[in-house]
């Protein structure tokens, strides 16, 4: 015998920063919201880096002084190139709009259940341990088939579905939405680390990109004194692996001995190394009659630029006058799904002409020789902040970055050509044929 079905007027599913955010917006306007989250918080999840743009998202939520309070100050970016003798650093408050001058590392862990905790405050029914199995539409509403941890099934029937999975990409599973992107294809390799050295002072808390010869790796210094450390890599290079884990990602870290040296004496927190494959993807729709895709449930490309949670929140956001217009004016819904799919479609777009280009001996060369000519830096330093959706007039002056950039190509077209065919060689066949180097800069 079926369980009876409860009903809602939301259903979210999943409890991140994507589902906790609409469910929060939503339950505090009135709206009867239940959230469902097949784990338990606090629970393990990689992207611990935030955008300035997200203050301003948290002050709305009204959890800003908490998020100050798990997290540890971000001004800026440090890269480290083998090809260059010193590093380089970009700091927020050299953007466009000088009143986003930081952010925050912090464990997701700890915000996700900060989020999930304040949405449940705010009014929505938020489960842990509840699984989705099952989602069914009709013309009057959704039916959603979930399980307990313990077993027990539990149903509702709700007016409208919010995606908020994640990388499970429920939804773009079940209506055969997700593509694979044919532009980009990058695993992962990441862990915490115990007494890596960090930087001094004021940048203690920055992130630090270090490039190396299958790719690039990340730094991410966090308030608790550990450090997350990933290497984001071709696919290929992964599937090499004929050692564990700890130790294939021990020799991945030697291959950049900046990294390495940060890293002498550190020790791998429980000797824990995770990785991940098939990165990128996107959804042909973000959103349809009575659903929503929200963060990673429609899109991810690369985490280069720690946009993820940005891009999550901005998409919950913008779920509000989608589930206003569709349920309370269905005379608004076609021109509301327009502007919701223009917003979660804008981040993504904006970002990815730059993360398509990063092993790129061209563009490399710009962010570790920043200038100013016409603009461009604080334009580049406010999209690297997330600023993009408040009408910062920034988009002539990243025109002209994008011309420097194709100047600088032309003046180094060997290598470049060679990065751009090492690239390509790897997204087709996700590895080199025989004998040939994929050295990020032949």
């Amino acid at each position: 015998m079926s369980a009876p079905a409860s009903d809602c007027d939301v259903l979210v599913v999943g409890g991140g920063p994507a589902g906790s955010t609409a469910a929060a917006l939503l339950a505090r306007l009135g709206r009867r919201v239940v959230m469902l989250e097949k784990a338990h918080h606090p629970r393990f999840h990689i992207g611990e880096s935030l955008l300035p743009a997200n203050a301003l998202l948290f002050d709305e939520l009204g959890v800003r002084d908490a998020v100050e309070r798990i997290g540890m100050v971000k001004r800026g970016i440090e890269f480290v190139s083998p090809q260059h003798t010193r590093p380089s650093f970009l700091e927020f408050g050299d953007a466009w709009d000088k009143s986003l001058p930081y952010a925050w590392q912090v464990r997701r862990s700890e915000l996700d259940e900060l989020l999930f905790r304040h949405a449940a405050a705010c009014g929505a029914t938020a489960l842990e341990g509840c699984k989705v199995a099952r989602v069914g539409f009709d013309a009057d509403g959704v039916d959603i088939d979930a399980t307990m941890q313990d077993g027990t099934p539990r149903r509702w029937r709700a007016r409208y579905l919010l995606d908020a999975s994640g990388r499970d990409t429920l939804l773009a599973g079940k209506l055969g939405l997700k593509r694979r992107n044919e532009q980009h294809n990058s695993a992962a390799l990441f862990g915490h680390y115990r007494g890596a050295r960090r930087l001094a002072g004021a940048l203690e808390g920055n992130i630090s990109i270090f490039w190396f010869q299958h790719g690039w790796f990340w730094f991410i210094p966090l308030a608790d004194g550990s450090t997350s450390i990933g290497a984001v890599c071709w696919p290929h290079y992964l599937k090499s692996r004929d050692k564990s884990l700890p130790e294939f990602f021990a020799d991945t870290i030697a291959m950049s001995p900046p990294l390495a040296e940060r890293l002498r004496g550190a020790t791998l927190v429980d000797d824990q190394v995770y990785a991940t494959g098939n990165y990128s993807y996107s959804s042909t729709q973000a959103c349809g009659a009575r659903y929503a895709l929200l963060g990673d449930a429609y899109a991810f490309v690369d985490p280069v630029f720690s946009s993820g949670v940005y891009f999550a929140m901005v998409s919950a956001f913008a779920a509000v006058d989608l589930v206003a217009a569709e349920l309370d004016d269905p005379s608004r819904a076609a021109v509301a799904r327009q502007r919701f799919t223009g917003i979660v479609e804008k981040g993504p777009q904006e970002f990815t002409w730059f993360i398509y280009r990063m092993t790129n001996p061209a563009m490399r060369e710009l962010f570790m020789a920043p200038r100013n000519p016409m603009r461009v830096k604080e334009a580049l330093l406010s999209l690297l902040a997330g600023d993009i959706h408040r009408g910062t007039p920034i988009w002539a002056s990243l025109r002209v970055f994008k011309a420097i950039y194709y100047m600088t190509w032309m003046q180094q077209p060997r290598r470049a050509w060679a990065a751009l065919r090492a690239r390509r060689r790897n997204i087709r066949h996700e590895g080199p044929t025989k004998g040939e180097n994929v050295l990020v800069d032949s």
